[in-house]
Protein backbone atom coordinates (compact mmCIF):
# COMPACT_ATOMS: atom_id res chain seq x y z
CA UNK A 1 0.00 0.00 0.00
CA UNK A 2 1.43 3.66 -0.77
CA UNK A 3 0.80 5.64 2.08
CA UNK A 4 1.01 9.70 1.58
CA UNK A 5 1.59 11.04 4.68
CA UNK A 6 4.92 12.95 5.88
CA UNK A 7 5.62 13.97 9.47
CA UNK A 8 7.84 16.63 9.96
CA UNK A 9 9.38 17.73 12.83
CA UNK A 10 11.58 20.44 13.95
CA UNK A 11 14.45 19.49 16.49
CA UNK A 12 16.43 22.38 18.08
CA UNK A 13 19.23 19.36 20.17
CA UNK A 14 17.64 16.79 21.58
CA UNK A 15 19.02 13.54 22.94
CA UNK A 16 17.44 10.99 24.39
CA UNK A 17 18.34 7.62 26.19
CA UNK A 18 17.44 4.09 25.70
CA UNK A 19 15.33 3.87 28.86
CA UNK A 20 12.54 6.47 27.36
CA UNK A 21 8.91 5.89 26.66
CA UNK A 22 8.62 8.42 24.39
CA UNK A 23 8.98 7.28 20.86
CA UNK A 24 10.45 9.22 17.94
CA UNK A 25 7.85 8.57 15.64
CA UNK A 26 4.71 5.78 15.02
CA UNK A 27 2.53 5.18 12.38
CA UNK A 28 -0.87 3.90 12.59
CA UNK A 29 -2.39 2.82 9.13
CA UNK A 30 -6.21 3.40 10.01
CA UNK A 31 -6.84 1.76 6.88
CA UNK A 32 -6.05 -1.60 8.82
CA UNK A 33 -8.80 -1.83 11.54
CA UNK A 34 -8.66 -5.11 13.32
CA UNK A 35 -11.33 -4.49 15.72
CA UNK A 36 -13.99 -7.04 14.42
CA UNK A 37 -11.02 -9.68 13.78
CA UNK A 38 -10.18 -11.28 17.30
CA UNK A 39 -7.55 -13.59 15.21
CA UNK A 40 -5.48 -11.17 13.84
CA UNK A 41 -5.76 -9.52 16.99
CA UNK A 42 -4.49 -12.22 19.25
CA UNK A 43 -2.05 -13.15 16.47
CA UNK A 44 -0.31 -9.77 16.47
CA UNK A 45 0.19 -9.96 20.79
CA UNK A 46 1.61 -13.39 20.01
CA UNK A 47 4.01 -12.16 17.32
CA UNK A 48 4.89 -8.71 19.43
CA UNK A 49 5.67 -11.72 22.16
CA UNK A 50 8.23 -13.61 20.40
CA UNK A 51 9.51 -10.39 18.91
CA UNK A 52 10.24 -9.35 22.57
CA UNK A 53 11.85 -12.46 23.81
CA UNK A 54 14.62 -12.75 20.57
CA UNK A 55 15.18 -9.39 19.69
CA UNK A 56 17.76 -8.73 22.02
CA UNK A 57 20.23 -12.02 20.99
CA UNK A 58 21.46 -10.32 17.66
CA UNK A 59 19.45 -7.14 17.68
CA UNK A 60 17.60 -7.69 15.01
CA UNK A 61 14.38 -10.52 13.99
CA UNK A 62 11.99 -10.50 10.79
CA UNK A 63 9.18 -13.66 11.45
CA UNK A 64 5.39 -13.75 11.11
CA UNK A 65 2.91 -15.54 13.11
CA UNK A 66 -0.89 -16.89 12.09
CA UNK A 67 -1.66 -18.43 9.12
CA UNK A 68 -3.96 -17.24 5.82
CA UNK A 69 -5.12 -14.06 5.75
CA UNK A 70 -4.72 -13.54 9.84
CA UNK A 71 -1.06 -14.01 9.16
CA UNK A 72 0.78 -10.74 10.66
CA UNK A 73 4.27 -9.71 9.59
CA UNK A 74 6.49 -8.68 12.13
CA UNK A 75 10.42 -6.90 12.14
CA UNK A 76 12.02 -5.39 15.03
CA UNK A 77 16.06 -4.05 15.01
CA UNK A 78 18.14 -2.49 17.05
CA UNK A 79 20.71 0.48 16.18
CA UNK A 80 23.66 -1.18 15.37
CA UNK A 81 25.93 0.43 18.40
CA UNK A 82 23.30 -0.33 20.60
CA UNK A 83 24.23 -2.85 23.63
CA UNK A 84 22.16 -6.08 24.05
CA UNK A 85 20.78 -4.84 27.85
CA UNK A 86 19.42 -1.81 26.29
CA UNK A 87 18.05 -3.17 23.02
CA UNK A 88 16.44 -5.96 25.28
CA UNK A 89 14.70 -2.74 27.63
CA UNK A 90 13.70 -0.98 24.32
CA UNK A 91 12.30 -3.83 22.40
CA UNK A 92 9.71 -4.16 25.47
CA UNK A 93 9.09 -1.18 26.32
CA UNK A 94 7.93 -0.85 22.48
CA UNK A 95 5.84 -3.65 22.38
CA UNK A 96 3.84 -2.09 24.84
CA UNK A 97 3.53 1.29 23.48
CA UNK A 98 2.50 0.42 20.27
CA UNK A 99 -0.48 -1.78 21.10
CA UNK A 100 -1.16 1.72 23.23
CA UNK A 101 -0.87 3.84 20.30
CA UNK A 102 -2.29 1.82 17.64
CA UNK A 103 -5.25 -0.57 19.42
CA UNK A 104 -6.82 -1.49 16.47
CA UNK A 105 -4.65 -1.36 13.22
CA UNK A 106 -2.69 -4.30 11.76
CA UNK A 107 0.13 -2.04 10.23
CA UNK A 108 1.83 0.03 12.67
CA UNK A 109 5.34 1.58 13.50
CA UNK A 110 7.07 2.87 16.52
CA UNK A 111 10.77 4.41 16.20
CA UNK A 112 12.94 4.68 19.62
CA UNK A 113 16.39 6.47 19.39
CA UNK A 114 18.01 3.19 19.46
CA UNK A 115 15.01 0.95 18.29
CA UNK A 116 12.64 0.20 15.03
CA UNK A 117 9.23 -1.65 15.27
CA UNK A 118 7.05 -2.21 12.97
CA UNK A 119 4.09 -5.44 12.19
CA UNK A 120 1.83 -5.43 9.18
CA UNK A 121 -1.34 -7.44 7.81
CA UNK A 122 1.01 -7.66 4.70
CA UNK A 123 4.79 -9.09 4.18
CA UNK A 124 6.86 -6.13 3.48
CA UNK A 125 10.41 -8.44 4.17
CA UNK A 126 13.37 -7.31 2.12
CA UNK A 127 11.35 -4.24 0.70
CA UNK A 128 12.37 -0.81 0.40
CA UNK A 129 9.64 1.10 2.33
CA UNK A 130 10.36 5.03 1.96
CA UNK A 131 6.44 5.56 1.92
CA UNK A 132 6.11 7.14 5.47
CA UNK A 133 8.98 9.54 6.38
CA UNK A 134 10.10 11.04 10.03
CA UNK A 135 12.38 14.29 9.46
CA UNK A 136 13.61 16.40 12.42
CA UNK A 137 16.12 19.03 12.13
CA UNK A 138 17.98 21.49 14.43
CA UNK A 139 16.50 25.11 14.04
CA UNK A 140 20.24 26.42 14.40
CA UNK A 141 22.36 27.10 11.03
CA UNK A 142 25.81 26.72 10.92
CA UNK A 143 28.30 29.04 9.96
CA UNK A 144 30.48 27.92 7.18
CA UNK A 145 27.64 26.10 5.48
CA UNK A 146 29.79 25.43 1.78
CA UNK A 147 32.60 23.83 3.87
CA UNK A 148 30.27 22.14 6.43
CA UNK A 149 28.40 20.89 3.04
CA UNK A 150 31.05 19.12 1.99
CA UNK A 151 32.02 17.56 4.70
CA UNK A 152 28.97 16.18 5.22
CA UNK A 153 28.82 15.21 1.78
CA UNK A 154 31.97 13.22 2.42
CA UNK A 155 31.25 11.81 5.17
CA UNK A 156 28.02 10.51 4.17
CA UNK A 157 29.19 8.83 1.48
CA UNK A 158 31.78 6.85 3.57
CA UNK A 159 29.40 5.63 5.95
CA UNK A 160 26.89 5.02 3.35
CA UNK A 161 29.37 2.84 1.80
CA UNK A 162 30.27 1.08 4.75
CA UNK A 163 26.66 0.25 5.71
CA UNK A 164 26.54 -1.89 2.79
CA UNK A 165 29.01 -4.18 3.25
CA UNK A 166 27.84 -7.48 4.90
CA UNK A 167 30.09 -8.04 8.11
CA UNK A 168 28.49 -4.68 8.83
CA UNK A 169 24.68 -5.16 8.73
CA UNK A 170 23.75 -2.43 7.46
CA UNK A 171 25.18 0.18 10.00
CA UNK A 172 27.86 2.57 9.21
CA UNK A 173 29.37 5.46 11.48
CA UNK A 174 31.82 7.79 11.32
CA UNK A 175 33.35 11.01 12.52
CA UNK A 176 35.08 14.15 10.91
CA UNK A 177 36.91 17.65 12.26
CA UNK A 178 35.33 20.57 11.17
CA UNK A 179 38.08 22.46 12.79
CA UNK A 180 39.90 21.71 16.49
CA UNK A 181 36.57 22.14 18.15
CA UNK A 182 34.03 21.49 15.98
CA UNK A 183 33.58 17.47 15.19
CA UNK A 184 30.81 16.27 12.82
CA UNK A 185 29.41 13.08 13.76
CA UNK A 186 27.12 10.75 11.64
CA UNK A 187 25.05 7.36 11.41
CA UNK A 188 23.37 5.47 9.04
CA UNK A 189 21.79 2.14 9.58
CA UNK A 190 18.75 0.12 7.64
CA UNK A 191 16.95 -2.49 8.33
CA UNK A 192 18.81 -5.79 8.20
CA UNK A 193 16.11 -7.55 5.87
CA UNK A 194 17.68 -5.78 2.45
CA UNK A 195 19.66 -6.78 0.43
CA UNK A 196 22.91 -4.60 -0.20
CA UNK A 197 21.62 -2.70 -3.42
CA UNK A 198 18.25 -2.44 -1.72
CA UNK A 199 19.74 -0.81 1.75
CA UNK A 200 22.36 1.26 -0.59
CA UNK A 201 18.52 2.67 -2.53
CA UNK A 202 17.08 3.51 0.72
CA UNK A 203 19.98 4.97 2.55
CA UNK A 204 20.52 7.35 -1.08
CA UNK A 205 16.93 8.53 -0.63
CA UNK A 206 17.36 9.43 2.61
CA UNK A 207 19.98 11.40 2.73
CA UNK A 208 18.67 13.27 0.00
CA UNK A 209 16.31 15.01 2.32
CA UNK A 210 18.84 16.69 4.00
CA UNK A 211 19.09 19.25 1.02
CA UNK A 212 14.91 19.55 1.27
CA UNK A 213 14.54 20.16 4.72
CA UNK A 214 17.78 20.32 6.26
CA UNK A 215 20.18 22.44 4.68
CA UNK A 216 22.86 24.41 6.47
CA UNK A 217 21.55 22.71 9.46
CA UNK A 218 23.36 21.74 12.44
CA UNK A 219 21.62 18.63 12.80
CA UNK A 220 19.25 15.81 11.00
CA UNK A 221 17.72 12.87 11.31
CA UNK A 222 15.52 10.94 8.83
CA UNK A 223 13.50 7.91 9.57
CA UNK A 224 12.06 5.64 7.33
CA UNK A 225 10.71 2.02 7.90
CA UNK A 226 13.61 0.58 6.11
CA UNK A 227 16.71 2.89 7.10
CA UNK A 228 17.67 6.21 8.91
CA UNK A 229 20.28 8.68 8.45
CA UNK A 230 21.40 11.09 11.02
CA UNK A 231 24.00 14.02 11.45
CA UNK A 232 24.85 16.24 14.86
CA UNK A 233 28.07 18.43 15.83
CA UNK A 234 27.70 16.49 19.02
CA UNK A 235 28.06 12.42 19.97
CA UNK A 236 25.19 10.45 19.64
CA UNK A 237 25.92 6.97 19.13
CA UNK A 238 28.37 4.64 21.19
CA UNK A 239 30.67 4.84 22.09
CA UNK A 240 29.83 8.28 23.54
CA UNK A 241 32.26 11.53 23.95
CA UNK A 242 32.49 13.34 27.15
CA UNK A 243 30.92 16.59 25.75
CA UNK A 244 27.42 14.49 25.41
CA UNK A 245 25.25 17.32 27.25
CA UNK A 246 23.77 19.31 24.94
CA UNK A 247 19.50 19.79 25.42
CA UNK A 248 17.27 22.24 24.25
CA UNK A 249 13.45 22.70 23.41
CA UNK A 250 11.89 20.41 20.80
CA UNK A 251 9.20 22.24 18.10
CA UNK A 252 7.24 19.38 16.35
CA UNK A 253 5.25 20.52 13.47
CA UNK A 254 2.94 17.63 11.60
CA UNK A 255 2.25 18.00 7.79
CA UNK A 256 -0.37 15.10 7.12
Amino acid sequence: MNLIYKVLLLLALCICNAESTDPSGEFCNRNTNTSRNSQMSANIDRLLSELVSKTASNGFIATSFGKGKDTVFGLAQCRGDVSSTDCSSCIQDAANQIRKRCPNQADARLWYEYFFLRYNNKSFNGEVDTSFSIVYFNVNNVTDPENFNKELGALMDEIRARAIEPKNEGLGKGVTKLSPFVTLYALVQCTRDLSQIDCAQCLAIAVANFETFCENRKGCRVLYSSCHVRYELYPFFFPLGSNNTMADTLVAIVHP
